[in-house]
């Protein structure tokens, strides 16, 4: 199997099977990110002008560095800025779509439940558990995505886990 790292080289150059490969690796992990970080809305419009941005900067690529920090630093370079932007105008809902467009792990209510678990948290404690827990990232590439100190991530990890303690204890007590 060719390295993640190269395949982003031949992008580079212009290769667009490789940027295929790369798709296909990535799909699931990256909309799953994108819809953690910004609670399922506007995941796909984020994800493209994600891999937009990839192909536009893969001559920037240092292969040196692992792709996937690389691709997951401009996604949560995106979410952010997606949460800096105004909210839009609320529109009616259609009675007749069923919702079949929704990811389907949003579904399950332990996914709607630990979704709503993150909201609880301020932004960088949550990219903090998303990527940790959430994609299996060593607490070094998680500092290096963010661009803070690996003593940065543990300490917004602890704070992270106490509020979500703290708010579940809140629950059980009603």
């Amino acid at each position: 199997m060719v390295p993640d790292e190269e395949l982003a080289t031949r992008v580079a150059a212009g290769d667009e099977a490789a940027l295929g490969e790369l798709l296909q690796r990535y799909e699931r992990g990256l909309s799953a990110f994108v819809f953690r970080n910004t609670g399922g809305r506007d995941v796909e419009d984020i994800y493209q002008e994600t891999w937009l941005r990839v192909v536009r900067s893969a001559d920037r690529f240092d292969p040196t560095k692992k792709f996937s920090t690389w691709l997951f630093q401009i996604a949560i370079n995106l979410c952010r800025d997606w949460w800096r932007r105004p909210p839009p105008e609320p529109t009616e809902l259609d009675p007749d779509r069923s919702g079949a467009d929704s990811v389907d792990y949003a579904r399950s209510e332990a996914g709607i439940d630990a979704e709503r678990l993150l909201g609880e948290l301020p932004a960088e404690q949550r990219e903090v558990v998303i990527l940790r827990y959430y994609h299996d990232l060593r607490e070094s590439d998680v500092a290096e995505i963010l661009g803070v100190p690996k003593g940065t991530v543990k300490s917004r990890m602890h704070n992270a886990l106490n509020k979500l303690a703290a708010v579940v204890e809140v629950e059980n007590e009603r």
